[in-house]
C-alpha cells in the first residue's frame, strides 16, 4: 500500500516550505515520493519545490473538496498506473476543508491501494494570535483545519515571545487535544513524526493494548463478501445507528435481488443510492472519528 499524508493549512502558513523539506527526508530514505497540488487559482508553480524526475499532479482553479473531486480521484488513479512511488503528499488549498479533503482522496475504487497516515495543518502561530481580525467565515475554516489535524506544526515561531509561543501551544492543544502539536520555524519537521501517524483503521488493531489511544479523524475500509444476503432497507437501517461523528460514507454495497454493487453515498445523515451497470467490487469506505469502533458485524451475518 502508499502512504498518503494531507498536507493542510492556510495560504502563507509554510505548507510549500514543509512539503520541499519532507521530499527531501523522503528521497534519503531511498523512498520514491509522488506529489498532488492543489490551488484555487492560476499557479504560478516554482520548479524548484519539487525536483524533476518526481511525478506532480497539479489542480488549478479548482478545490480539491468541492468540484475538484472527481478530478482528484482521476489524478490517483493515473498516479497509480503510472507512475512508481512509495509516499504520496496532496498539498490542499488553503480554502480546504480537511474532512472533505480527506474524501476526495480515499474513493472506494482504490482505497485498498492507499494508507491514510494523517493530516498534517501548518498553524501560522502569529495568524492564530490575530485570529479575532478575520472574518468570520475564513476564521471557522482556519480552527477546522487545525481540530482535524493529527499532527500540527506551530509555525513561526521564531516570530513570537515565550509567553506568545506557551499562549499558542496552550490554546492549539485545547482546540485539537488529539493531535501532537510541534512548534517549528520555516516548517521543520523530522519525517520520523509524519510516518508514526496512522489514520486508516485497522479494526484487527483497534483493541490492542499496546494501541496506546484512540484514533480521532480516520478512514476505514469496508469489504464485503460476495454471499452477503442483506436488502437495501436493512442497510438503511443499520445506517440509521451510526453516530455523528461519522461525516461521509461511499462505496459500492451488495444487495440482495440486484445484480451489481450499488453505488452507496452518505453525508450529513442523507443517503443516496445509484444503480452501477458494471461489478465493482463491494467495499464501502467510512470517514470520521474513531471509525474503527463502529459495528458492522451485522451487515456481514
Amino acid at each position: 500500500m502508499k502512504d498518503v499524508f494531507l498536507f493542510s493549512g492556510f495560504l502563507g502558513s509554510g505548507k510549500t516550505t514543509m512539503l520541499v523539506d519532507v521530499i527531501r527526508q523522503i528521497k534519503e530514505q531511498n523512498l520514491k515520493p509522488a506529489v498532488i497540488m492543489n490551488e484555487l487559482g492560476k499557479l504560478n508553480f516554482d520548479s524548484q519545490a519539487v525536483e524533476e524526475g518526481i511525478p506532480l499532479k497539479e489542480m488549478l482553479n479548482g478545490c480539491i473538496c468541492c468540484s475538484g473531486a472527481e478530478k482528484t480521484e482521476a489524478q490517483i488513479q493515473s498516479l497509480l498506473a503510472e507512475s512508481d512511488f512509495d509516499v504520496l503528499i496532496i498539498e490542499t488549498t488553503g480554502a480546504a476543508h480537511p474532512v472533505e479533503a480527506l474524501d476526495a482522496v480515499y474513493s472506494p475504487l482504490f482505497a485498498d491501494k492507499l494508507n491514510i497516515k494523517g493530516i498534517v495543518t501548518v498553524a501560522d502561530s502569529k495568524r492564530w494570535l490575530e485570529r479575532d481580525k478575520m472574518s468570520p467565515q475564513t476564521r471557522t475554516l482556519f480552527l477546522e483545519q487545525i481540530r482535524h489535524a493529527h499532527l500540527i506544526l506551530a509555525n513561526k515561531m521564531d516570530l513570537l515571545t515565550e509567553a506568545e509561543r506557551a499562549q499558542v501551544t496552550f490554546e492549539l492543544q485545547s482546540l485539537n487535544p488529539h493531535a501532537q502539536i510541534i512548534q517549528t520555524s520555516n516548517a521543520k519537521i523530522p519525517l520520523k513524526f509524519l510516518q508514526s501517524l496512522h489514520a486508516t483503521a485497522r479494526p484487527s488493531a483497534i483493541h490492542k493494548a499496546d494501541l496506546g489511544h484512540h484514533l480521532h479523524l480516520s478512514s476505514r475500509l469496508v469489504t464485503f463478501p460476495e454471499s452477503v444476503d442483506f436488502t437495501q432497507e436493512e442497510f438503511e437501517n443499520w445506517v440509521r445507528t451510526i453516530p455523528e461523528s461519522v461525516y461521509r460514507m461511499k462505496g459500492y454495497v451488495p444487495v440482495k435481488g440486484i445484480k451489481n454493487p450499488m453505488l452507496f453515498q452518505y453525508a450529513y445523515g442523507l443517503t443516496q443510492w445509484l444503480p452501477e451497470y458494471v461489478h465493482m467490487d463491494p467495499n464501502l469506505v467510512i470517514i470520521g472519528e474513531n471509525v474503527g469502533e463502529i459495528e458492522v458485524i451485522g451487515l456481514l451475518n
